[in-house]
């Protein structure tokens, strides 16, 4: 016997249900707010409501900051090798393919020369889609190349940091990347040639100890969290709690270890007004 009837019989066991699709919507990491995909775009991916930046991949950044149709990729076709025969969960090979698939990128960077308000550039931008923006010999490789190009064709370099630091699965061939990519831009610089570094979120590990903070201006996106080590391991290291948005783009700019902190969308603009004043 049933428990229950129905009194109204004009309620439909199929009527039609609205589902929102995947990925149509995304939730700020700051406030909460729940943000549809287009608005999320239009804002240039920062929350309407509190400006939380959220984080972006290097195509993003290119349509955002260069002339439409000026950037030409560089070296887009250069993939990393297995230097050591690396294994952890799996093999290291693996892991590439995995993620090359995945993000559709066949490394951590991005590079290339392009036109910003009409000023010839040479650009290199890390992605964190790509084994959390770990930095291997292709990293380095291509940052290199790229500041190579500045200099042959004596233009400003731009460099946008997003990396987790050295990729372990590459060891000791991962880290000779600082000197190799450190060399290159102290070349640069005794040629008076302009290097413009921006740390987003997170900039840490070995990018951080190397290239990311050794631009002549240092830019900063709101709320990024900036260091070598992360917070958690310094305070287990000395065993004391940490000051209030330590390693924090703002921690940082009260601290000296960045010159701005420019949001995303005045950051076209103010790399403009930056190169005008190095020319002259």
């Amino acid at each position: 016997m049933a428990w229950f009837k129905r009194k109204k019989e004009n309620i439909s066991r199929h009527s039609k249900k609205t589902d929102v699709p995947d990925g149509q919507w995304s939730k700020c990491e700051d406030c909460g707010e729940i943000i549809h995909t287009k608005q999320l775009e239009v804002s240039l991916w920062c929350c309407p409501k509190c400006n939380f930046h959220f984080r972006i991949g290097s195509h993003e950044y290119i349509s955002i900051l260069f002339d439409k149709n000026s950037f030409k990729e560089l070296d887009k076709k250069m993939k990393s090798g297995d230097p050591l025969e690396f294994t952890d969960t799996k093999k290291y090979t693996e892991r590439i393919v995995a993620t090359i698939k995945k993000s559709g990128l066949n490394d951590a960077v991005r590079t290339g020369v392009g036109k910003i308000d009409g000023r010839k550039v040479a650009f290199a931008c890390m992605d964190f889609n790509f084994i959390g923006g770990s930095m291997g010999s292709v990293v380095g490789e291509k940052i290199a190349r790229a500041i190579d190009a500045a200099y042959d064709e004596k233009i400003p370099m731009i460099i946008i940091s997003q990396s987790g630091g050295a990729r372990m699965m590459e060891g000791a061939f991962s880290l000779m990347q600082m000197a190799k990519t450190s060399s290159r831009l102290a070349r640069n610089a005794e040629a008076k040639l302009p290097y413009i570094s921006i740390l987003t979120d997170p900039t840490t590990g070995g990018v951080t100890a190397s290239y990311a903070m050794l631009g002549d201006v240092i830019i900063a996106e709101p709320k990024a969290l900036i260091g070598f080590a992360g917070p958690r391991v310094i305070k287990q290291t000395i065993g004391k709690d940490l000051p209030i948005g330590f390693q924090k783009t703002e921690f940082q700019l009260e601290n000296g270890f960045v010159d701005f902190i420019v949001n995303r969308k005045q950051m076209k603009e103010k790399l403009s007004q930056l190169m005008e004043y190095f020319t002259q």
